[in-house]
């Protein structure tokens, strides 16, 4: 080549390489969907365990097998889940005919009677709330005065209707560590008796004292909240009401307490259950 001859051409070749695609790509965000969808389906599971009963959860269960033709006694109600709610005692899960006819007519009414057990289940709840609302008056009036209400505390359970009477400071219902009713104790039982004079329903005493110190010699929890139990069912009687009512007497001890601290003076209560089925 001369001196004088044509330049030599430089060609310079760019290669682009790829590789884009880990972060500039979908599929990772399906598998992230995919992932997180997961992780909230296994915390709403968690959350359902630990907030419902087993008959609300058993509901739930039938709600999701469409294979069970008739559930007799899970769910119940239109509502979902089978049933009214699931949030709350209040309003119970069972109270209507699962996966039997909401109507049944005269010929099939003798093999599936669940509309008759729902109708049942309604006026019975509707009854204790009844004696609820007398009880501690939230719409109007109560039978109950001031000063006898700070000792109570009443709510609806699949057993009925549930009267708490407690200890608060410096008005104890029992004389400390015996089963001496104080007149506090005296005036709230013969109330007791005078409400559930209003229906027919069984009723069951339970007794539940606080824990005591280690320290104590003898432990007498479970004779002392079994005497106050018994002792209530006394005045009960005394006060008015039919002996034959009263369906249990249950000393529990502090095996159930109320308050997180099981020492606690809120412990130390009788519990009236105004059980559901009527008694005969």
């Amino acid at each position: 080549m001369s001196a004088n001859g044509p330049a030599p051409v430089i060609i310079i070749k760019k290669i682009k390489k790829g590789g884009g695609d880990g972060h500039h790509g979908g599929a990772w965000k399906v598998a992230y969907a995919d992932f997180v969808t997961a992780m909230m389906a296994f915390f709403l599971l968690m959350w359902l365990l630990n907030a419902t009963t087993e008959k609300q959860r058993k509901g739930i269960a039938d709600y999701f097998s469409p294979t069970i033709p008739i559930n007799r006694v899970s769910g119940g109600g239109a509502g979902s889940f089978g049933g009214d709610s699931i949030f709350t005692e209040e309003t119970l899960a069972q109270s209507g005919n699962g996966g039997l006819p909401r109507n049944p007519t005269e010929d099939n009414e003798g093999e599936h009677s669940g509309g008759r057990i729902a109708d049942e289940s309604t006026d019975a709840t509707q009854e204790l709330e009844k004696v609820e609302e007398m009880l501690m008056g939230r719409s109007g009036e109560s039978m109950a005065s001031d000063e006898s209400r700070r000792h109570i505390v009443t709510r609806v359970t699949d057993e009925g209707l549930l009267i708490e009477l407690f200890d608060i400071e410096g008005e104890p219902l029992f004389e400390k560590g015996t089963n001496a009713p104080t007149p506090v104790m005296v005036e709230l039982a013969g109330l007791m008796a005078r409400i559930f004079a209003i229906v027919k329903n069984g009723v069951a005493v339970e007794g539940h004292v606080r824990a005591q110190p280690v320290v104590v010699a003898e432990n007498t929890a479970w004779n002392l909240s079994g005497d106050r139990a018994d002792v209530m069912r006394e005045l009960l009687e005394k006060h008015g009401l039919d002996q034959a009512r009263i369906r249990r007497v249950t000393g529990h001890a502090d095996r159930k307490p109320a308050a997180r601290n099981t020492m606690a003076l809120r412990n130390n209560r009788i519990e009236l259950i105004l059980l559901r089925k009527p008694h005969k």
